[in-house]
């Protein structure tokens, strides 16, 4: 009886592990899923300080939310995070149906679909080509896999370098956050054929040179192709841009070429403000990502925010941008990152710069565009008119009257690299800040040093 019994439990067991398969554990399906789509996003919670530190240095944070960790694991960040032996899990596989790729250039420039990589290239001459006099067209570089890296250069008189105040609008360097890329197109759109029909668009592009790149990782967006099918939120090799820039804090080594051509035209253009756009929440961010000491000008970053969110507000449906602070956050509030372009930008190279995410689905579906720009369009011009505002001027040399590469410091209240420079070759500068009196400190080698008082007031 016993040897009866124990043959039927074998078999019972035998028909048992058939009609119910072994599911996979998380490690196994973790590399499934990082194999086949280039990445996997999973959630953890969140670590003690330390822990926190070394994910930040090691992985791609890309939210952090009722103290829950989200994080983007690619080929690269793999061994090392199963390593660690976290306790996790794994968001459900994006479905890609609702990225829907246009079938012409005259089906993308409705900006209701996606443009595959070749209309993005064929788009992005056509504003050239039909309006010459207000356009251009040049690359940042080129990808890890050759694919360029686009941007437009629209002003009234787009072929003389002018001395006007110049502006950036760069989107997507992450390359599966998808909205801010058609954004940018569509905005590039929207300037060009209101040109000088709308007082605002013709105010921008008369007083300013304005700089539009869509696509800051056409290897992430496209990265089976010629269309947009499992894109990745890292470039080619498997690195998160917008944790590769220098950092005093860290050492970032092997930085990608997107990087170093990104750094070199931004260097050459001395952008006054900027704006990097992003997707997984609905915020504007604005510096330090990094520290948790505030930016001396913290009041005038959460002030263009705070305009950027409410402007939306007025034109969005309820609940559109109102993460964390009603759409607004200081970075290091947030979660704090190594290497991010932001804070390169507004510590390294004088510059102003906010991230904003734009919609808290990453890949933003196509039949939601519309909504999208219609939310936005008017904060994106509001923003860029930040650069009309603040301290104008010009340093020359009392008797020949020819420019002076000069320092500019105000006392008791620059720090951490606040203060900014003149341009090199017409001397002139901007100098955004919010509303006060201020004593700027001109400097310069081989000169006296000079002060001049000036009252700012709202716009």
């Amino acid at each position: 009886m016993k040897k009866r019994l124990s043959v039927i439990s074998a078999l019972l067991l035998f028909i048992g592990s058939q009609a119910f398969p072994q599911i996979p554990d998380n490690e196994t399906r973790l590399r499934d899923v990082v194999g086949r789509l280039g990445q996997a996003t999973i959630f953890m919670q969140m670590p003690a300080a330390k822990e926190m530190d070394l994910i930040s240095r090691e992985l791609s944070i890309s939210s952090l939310k009722d103290k829950k960790l989200e994080i983007v694991i690619s080929p690269l960040t793999i061994d090392w995070f199963l390593s660690r032996k976290y306790s996790f899990s794994i968001q459900d596989e994006d479905d890609y149906k609702g990225v829907a790729m246009a079938s012409s250039v005259t089906e993308a420039m409705a900006w209701d679909k996606y443009p595959k990589y070749t209309q993005y290239d064929s788009i992005m001459q056509s504003f050239a080509a039909l309006y010459p006099s207000l356009c251009d067209v040049d690359t940042i570089g080129t990808s890890i896999n050759g694919k360029l890296v686009l941007v437009l250069k629209i002003s009234d008189n787009v072929t003389v370098d002018e001395d006007e105040p110049e502006v950036f609008y760069t989107s997507t360097i992450h390359g599966d956050e998808t909205g801010g890329f058609i954004l940018m197109l569509r905005l590039a759109d929207y300037l060009l054929k209101n040109y000088p029909s709308t007082g605002e668009v013709k105010e921008l592009v008369d007083n300013l040179e304005i700089w539009i790149n869509p696509n800051a990782n056409p290897d992430g967006s496209y990265r089976t192709g010629d269309i947009i099918s499992s894109p990745t939120r890292s470039n080619a090799n498997g690195y998160d841009l917008n944790r590769n820039f220098p950092d005093p804090d860290d050492d970032i080594t092997n930085k990608q070429k997107e990087t170093l051509d990104m750094i070199r035209f931004m260097r050459k253009h001395n952008f006054v403000i900027s704006a990097n756009f992003h997707a997984g929440e609905e915020v504007v961010n604005f510096p330090w990502d990094r520290w948790s000491k505030r930016h001396p000008d913290d009041d005038w970053f959460y002030s263009i925010s705070r305009k950027y969110a409410d402007m939306v507000h007025l034109h969005a449906i309820p609940g559109y941008m109102t993460f964390l602070e009603n759409g607004v956050t200081n970075g290091y509030d947030w979660y704090y990152i190594y290497g991010g372009r932001q804070d390169f930008v507004t510590l390294e190279l004088q510059g102003r710069e906010v991230t904003i995410e734009l919609d808290d689905t990453k890949l933003t579906p196509a039949s939601a565009l519309n909504a999208l720009w219609e939310y936005n369009y008017r904060s994106l011009l509001g923003y860029l008119g930040n650069a009309l505002y603040g301290i104008h001027g010009k340093v020359t040399d009392f008797s020949s009257g020819t420019p002076v590469p000069a320092k500019i410091f105000i006392e008791g209240h620059d720090a951490d690299s606040s203060h900014i420079y003149t341009d090199s070759v017409t001397g002139s500068f901007t100098r955004l800040i919010a509303p006060g009196t201020w004593t700027l400190t001109f400097s310069a080698t081989g000169y006296i040093s000079k002060s001049v008082s000036v009252t700012v007031v709202n716009d």
